[in-house]
């Protein structure tokens, strides 16, 4: 573990976020923002109308193909950090983010304290995740399998490589094409409720914890102030 002390500004710095980590984290940022926006079209298609040859028009189908690439990008990426999260350090391992201890739901409590109810102006001291956003990313991590089932369960019926037919039961198992549908509709709005306060909570905890919390996804350092 590198940690490096600063003497002049009396701040404890460590480095926290991996590479592989940093790599997980901004590949899947640019996955879901195009596939929430391919998915979109995909179910709401807008009625374009063209005078020129229909071979010529295939707009459509190039939407499609760029939310199925980029769905596989997703999913083997998600794959990654799950291997990651038992062979990385201790900020990426999954002990951190399911609370199985009371010290974490004490701990989930305080930051709710500080971001929902306004009693405190301050959290306590986390250098990697606290509790609580540790157990909101457990929950999208399921989202995400959820996602990767549901996506790969439709894309059966058309496809003819045998990755895809691997998931060809989940539809059957959910009770039908348009329930599958709806919940894999329903799941890219929840990416998109959830990524807007994800962006705000990060500067908002920057600003009130001032440990670097938004850069650190770049570089992979933290810093909080040397106890004294």
């Amino acid at each position: 573990m590198a940690i490096q002390r600063n003497s002049k500004i009396n701040m404890l710095q460590e480095y926290v976020w991996e590479l592989p980590v940093r790599f997980y984290h901004w590949i899947n940022a640019l996955c879901i923002v195009i596939l929430v926006i391919t998915g979109y079209i995909i179910g709401n298609p807008p009625a374009i109308q063209s005078g020129s040859e229909a071979s010529f028009s295939y707009w459509f189908g190039t939407v499609r193909f760029v939310h199925f690439v980029t769905a596989f990008v997703f999913f083997f990426n998600f794959v990654f950090r799950v291997y990651w999260g038992f062979v990385g350090n201790k900020y990426a391992n999954w002990k951190n983010f399911i609370p199985y201890t009371k010290k974490h739901w004490q701990e989930i409590w305080e930051v709710l304290r500080v971001d929902i109810l306004q009693f405190k102006c301050r959290p306590g001291h986390t250098m990697g995740h606290n509790a609580l956003a540790a157990f909101t990313y457990f929950i999208t991590f399921l989202a995400f399998l959820l996602q990767c089932l549901t996506g790969f369960g439709l894309y059966a019926d058309m496809s003819t490589s045998w990755f895809p037919e691997l998931f060809a039961w989940i539809v059957p198992l959910m009770g039908g094409d348009l329930a599958a549908r709806m919940v894999h509709h329903t799941l890219m709005w929840f990416f998109v409720v959830f990524a807007m306060i994800h962006v705000y909570l990060v500067f908002y905890h920057d600003y009130i914890e001032r440990n670097g919390v938004t850069s650190s996804m770049i570089g992979g350092w933290k810093f909080m102030e040397k106890e004294s």
